[in-house]
């Protein structure tokens, strides 16, 4: 299917897969080459996104890897502010989602800057988000923990079913891999995403150098970039409409094979 997402009154076509490009404005991420805390290293960072063609900026103030320290709300959001200032002056046509748990952080990004897609890692298990994202009207990527792929598309289909009855229209939807699953959990979800289709609602892969990749290959987060591009491939064979990623360049490079070889198959 070919889907579209409002962004600012805009309709941008999903039809050829986009690249997400990450921007962590933290100091403890997984990957240490993905950490971006000056004002000048955010800047650095999202042209080069725009450079490698990446269409979307996801900038998150708060790491979600196992063990992260926690971050004060108040905190997110100063750095966030930081970011997303740097971000828009950079580049003020990109498309930009913010990764965060927290309603109000929502709020003030798409309000005080025009941010353009909440990336919920919580699962939607706050109810206030679900009521936060239908109030601002932005689109929406919703997060499974879920093991497997039945549990996964019954707990897509009730919380899809709550947004939509809130008015919530643009919903993407994201496997989740590396959040609650084991190492075999994810590439056993990864074999049958293509399922998730049934849903009828485009798919975001964020797997770029997780540890489902490195603990896989005996590395470690620095040397997953070849085995990122691996499992980018497949996800674009099971149907990803856009592939968050620390690496743009690579990124687009499967795209762009994948749009050649997709008219032959």
């Amino acid at each position: 299917m070919e889907y579209t997402l409002n962004i600012r009154g805009r309709l941008v076509s999903l039809r050829e897969p986009q690249v997400m490009g990450i921007l962590n404005a933290t100091p403890d991420s997984f990957f240490e080459g993905s950490r971006k805390q000056t004002e000048r290293e955010i800047a650095e960072r999202t042209q080069e996104i725009i450079e490698q063609g990446g269409s979307m900026i996801d900038v998150g103030a708060y790491s979600t890897r196992p063990g992260a320290t926690d971050v004060p709300e108040e905190e997110e959001m100063q750095r966030l502010r930081l970011a997303l200032q740097t971000v828009r002056g950079e580049a003020p046509d990109a498309i930009v989602s913010v990764d965060t748990f927290r309603p109000d952080v929502a709020r003030m990004a798409v309000e005080e800057y025009g941010a353009d897609i909440i990336n919920d890692v919580s699962e939607g298990e706050n109810p206030a988000m679900f009521r936060m994202v239908a109030r601002l009207g932005t689109p929406y990527i919703l997060m499974s923990v879920q093991k497997d792929l039945r549990d996964t598309l019954m707990a897509f289909a009730r919380k899809v079913q709550l947004l939509r009855d809130l008015g919530q229209k643009d919903i993407i939807l994201d496997p989740g891999f590396g959040f609650g699953k084991t190492t075999e959990e994810n590439f056993l979800l990864m074999q049958q995403m293509e399922k998730l289709q049934a849903l009828q609602l485009p798919l975001l892969v964020g797997i770029s150098r997780k540890s489902m990749i490195w603990k896989t290959l005996g590395t470690g987060p620095a040397e997953a970039l070849n085995g990122t591009t691996v499992l980018n491939t497949l996800a674009l064979m099971k149907g990803a409409a856009i592939l968050r990623v620390h690496d743009v360049k690579e990124a687009m490079e499967c795209c762009k094979l994948w749009a050649a070889l997709a008219p032959i198959g």
